[in-house]
């Protein structure tokens, strides 16, 4: 009865400990390391969130840009900072859910050394082509690239990239052999698309609009699961004969795996009361960005999901890089 009193009084310890950890939270200014370059979608987003925070908390929140080797360094820095809630994470699929999917080797697991806060937005894409082809909605493109084979060109921003392996899935599930030309950036794959050095592509909402307002590309088909108000009459891929396909970029804040679950849950809350801002949900959807919002138990099962599916995708396409 001792022992056990003991460990009662022990647990009890801990959940004091952790109800005073949150109530004082934060205790110094917050850093939000985004594991790429400044200018990004994910640095904007995450600069978005730090403003928030720190009209929440009354915190100096600080974005820390580390950009290199796919977002994998920065991401680490977070996995291994002390899990207290003053180093958070941009994150990206690129380097937690991609990078596993298609890296022999990680330097965290992502389910594991990772506590998921707050989905903001996924954005979702058109997928496009050149003027050239003749090919005006999805099957027509299908049928075009089984008549040649590994002869249609695809621009991504690199291999292991949303873009890329998009794509890769699209491909797989219509049986087609597609060829892929990587570039370091969509601003320069988007030039080859416009100019006809390459005939397929995916360009986000926001970017694809104004180019088919001037027709310098088509749209065959939306990679959302629904269509975007942005482009209502553009049908999506699963509206065209392959039902469930869904794919996006995304963003979000995460923490170091152990951090204290009430001090996840004030962050979560203050960013959820400033995303239902009508200012905020004008912001998103004005750009294309589909709000998200999820709490941290479905952003946590979202990247579960997500890691399977890019593991089976790269697994079919027989993708990897060290």
């Amino acid at each position: 009865m001792f022992q056990c009193g003991r460990l009662f009084a022990a647990a009890g310890a801990v959940l004091v400990a952790c109800a005073v950890s949150a109530q004082q939270y934060p205790a110094k200014a917050i850093r939000v390391i985004v594991p790429f370059v400044a200018g990004g979608a994910t640095d904007v987003q995450a600069r978005w969130a730090a403003q928030q925070l720190n009209a929440a908390f009354g915190q100096p929140v600080i974005v820390d840009n580390r950009g290199g080797a796919g977002g994998v360094p920065g991401s680490e820095a977070v996995a291994k900072a002390p899990p207290d809630g003053h180093t958070l994470l941009a994150g990206n699929p690129g380097p937690l859910t991609i990078a596993p999917a298609v890296r022999a080797n990680m330097p965290y697991n992502t389910v594991k050394d990772f506590a998921a806060i707050f989905l903001i937005a996924k954005t979702s894409s058109c997928l496009t082509v050149h003027p050239s082809l003749p090919a005006r909605d999805v099957q027509h493109f299908v049928k075009l690239a089984k008549a040649q084979p590994g002869k249609i060109n695809y621009g991504t921003p690199g291999v292991g990239t949303v873009g890329h392996l998009t794509i890769e899935l699209f491909a797989t599930q219509a049986g087609i052999k597609l060829n892929h030309v990587p570039y370091k950036g969509t601003s320069q794959y988007a030039v080859d698309l416009m100019g006809g050095h390459i005939e397929l592509a995916t360009l986000q909402f926001a970017m694809c609009k104004p180019l088919l307002d001037e027709k310098k590309i088509r749209a065959i088909g939306a990679t959302s699961l629904k269509r975007s108000p942005l482009l209502p009459e553009l049908a999506t891929i699963a509206e065209q004969g392959f039902p469930g396909f869904t794919t996006a970029n995304w963003n979000g804040l995460l923490a170091p795996a152990a951090t204290p679950r009430p001090i996840i849950t004030r962050i979560h809350e203050a960013l959820s009361k400033a995303m239902a801002t009508p200012e905020a949900r004008d912001l998103y959807l004005n750009q294309g960005h589909e709000i998200a919002g999820e709490s941290p138990d479905e952003y946590a099962a979202f990247l579960k999901i997500e890691i399977e599916k890019w593991a089976r995708v790269a697994k079919a396409s027989h993708i990897e890089f060290q």
